[in-house]
């Protein structure tokens, strides 16, 4: 919830980790071979997702010099690229398809449906709703609303491409997760049996 209250992107960014990572320890506290597998999957999902997110937000300051979001109000017209990626970033850390976010936050669904504990559930859940209001509000504004700042906005322009390539590569990867899963699967669930077999 704090998160939410959070002018300034990275700080969002950073607040959303933090609840990003409980997951990775709430779905191991589960001990099902499910939810271990899912947590397993969530490290390289969520580190996919987040880097692509502050990578866009270093981008935006380079470009025009925001830090808050109170500052990027249309700015998607003038960075299609990098607020494309920051979207990307965002479905992916919000664990929506087609990003690799969705397969490891569904393992985590099960897996709360497997050990029987309903409120493990409702916290993934519930925590999802949270990061869609923390990510999908800034998208919205970046590319929907109406410029709070037109001159600083007319003087900038799309970030250099040695900027705007790592945050493709990264923001790539989040897609490449969700549809090349089952070997990352099979290794996370290895794993889990290991971890539950003891």
């Amino acid at each position: 919830l704090i998160a939410l209250t959070q002018d300034n992107i990275k700080s969002r960014l950073a607040y959303s980790t933090i609840g990003q990572l409980s997951y990775i320890i709430l779905g191991v506290g589960l001990a099902t071979k499910i939810g271990i597998a899912g947590a397993a999957l969530h490290i390289p999902m969520h580190a996919f997702g987040k880097i692509t997110l502050f990578l866009c937000a270093g981008a935006i300051y380079q470009a025009c010099g925001a830090k808050c979001i109170s500052e990027i109000h249309g700015i998607g017209h003038k960075f299609p690229m990098t607020m494309t990626a920051f979207f990307i970033g965002s479905l992916c850390v919000i664990g929506l398809p087609p990003t690799g976010g969705f397969i490891s936050k569904w393992y985590l669904l099960n897996g709360s449906l497997d050990s029987a504990q309903q409120w493990a559930f409702a916290i993934f859940l519930t925590s999802s709703l949270l990061n869609a209001a923390y990510f999908l509000p800034i998208v919205y504004k970046a590319f929907f609303a109406t410029p709070t700042d037109q001159a600083r906005l007319d003087k900038a322009k799309e970030p250099p491409p040695l900027t705007v390539v790592p945050l493709f590569i990264t923001s790539a990867g989040c897609l490449l997760l969700f549809f090349f899963s089952n070997k990352l699967f099979q290794f996370a669930n290895t794993f889990a049996e290991m971890y539950t077999a003891q």
